[in-house]
């Protein structure tokens, strides 16, 4: 799969087929998405492209207002990978979303986006798609051109519920995790590299991997059964995704998990984390020792939760 960043293309390409959108989470509605995109593509021989925004446009204006970030589910190089597990596109196009590209107007992206840089042949986004400066765009003028054919995404419902990245925000900040994931079609997974922190969980009885994520405002807090994948294979773990009131007095998430039965240097490795089920919220301790006994109940409790999801595994497979 290509990844071009930036404003420009390298080169014109070849006559495309052509989606365009955030893809936060890369969900079940996305996947339908890009498989239709996918099979449009092959059917009239199109190069696929998915164009995407970084960063989205929702934030670039808040940070234009001063109001608080919008939350994002992933981070660009987690949805770049899962946009590329898919297997739908042969391009991702992500493209710098900055005061200059908000000035476009709607017939400019038309012309300068659509038709010389992405050669677009068809086009595959949502009936409420707009675009361009004030909005000025939306699916009734992509449909009246005449040069490229232009169609509107499905909903995909999930348990009666339209999949979409709305409502998997509402999950994750609800601690849902097993609804989030279901509309998500694949685990709610964070990755970043291990860094230095104050190293207090070692202290207690409890050595923490501290997760570095892109600055983003996350939908999900609290204290999680996780599983860890990196250079070591997989562990199961126990994570905490907050502020960590009882130690720490900054308002950054902080994402910090404890490998289970694991001993090993973590620093400077890449490591995946997966969530898999909400403990409990995240909470402010008196002391040191009230908040390490707690940090020993979390342990068991995730344990236990990993255990009998073996077994219930293993049960399945006899």
């Amino acid at each position: 799969m290509n990844i071009w960043f930036g404003q420009q293309l390298p080169a014109p390409l070849l006559p495309s087929a052509v989606t365009i959108g955030n893809f936060d989470g890369v969900h079940t509605g996305h996947r339908h998405i890009l498989q239709r995109l996918a099979r449009e593509a092959q059917a009239r021989q199109l190069h696929s492209v998915a164009m995407i925004f970084e960063p989205q446009p929702n934030e670039f204006f808040s940070r234009q207002a001063n109001r608080p970030l919008p939350q994002r589910i992933t981070p660009l190089r987690d949805k770049i990978q899962l946009l590329q597990q898919t297997g739908s596109v042969n391009s991702v196009w992500v493209q710098r979303f900055n005061s200059q590209f908000a000035a476009q107007t709607a017939e400019q992206f038309i012309q300068t986006i659509l038709r010389e840089q992405l050669n677009t042949r068809y086009l595959l986004i949502g009936d409420d798609f707009r675009f361009g400066k004030g909005r000025g765009g939306d699916f009734a003028l992509l449909a009246a051109q005449r040069d490229f054919e232009t169609e509107c995404t499905p909903s995909i419902l999930i348990a009666g519920e339209r999949a979409s990245s709305t409502a998997i925000r509402q999950a994750l900040q609800l601690g849902d995790v097993a609804a989030a994931n279901q509309m998500l079609g694949h685990p709610y997974t964070l990755s970043g590299h291990v860094k230095h922190g104050k190293k207090l969980g070692r202290t207690i009885g409890c050595p923490t991997a501290n997760v570095h994520l892109p600055a983003h405002r996350y939908p999900l807090s609290g204290v999680f059964v996780v599983r860890a994948a990196g250079s070591f294979g997989e562990c199961d773990g126990v994570a905490s995704f907050g502020t960590n009131p009882t130690v720490s007095h900054t308002p950054e998430a902080k994402l910090e998990v404890h490998l289970l039965d694991f001993s090993g240097c973590l620093y400077g490795e890449r490591i995946q984390v997966t969530f898999l089920h909400k403990l409990r919220d995240e909470a402010k301790f008196d002391s040191i020792a009230d908040l390490q006994a707690q940090i020993a109940q979390d342990i068991e409790t995730a344990r236990a939760w990993h255990q009998a999801h073996r077994d219930a595994e293993a049960a399945c497979g006899a």
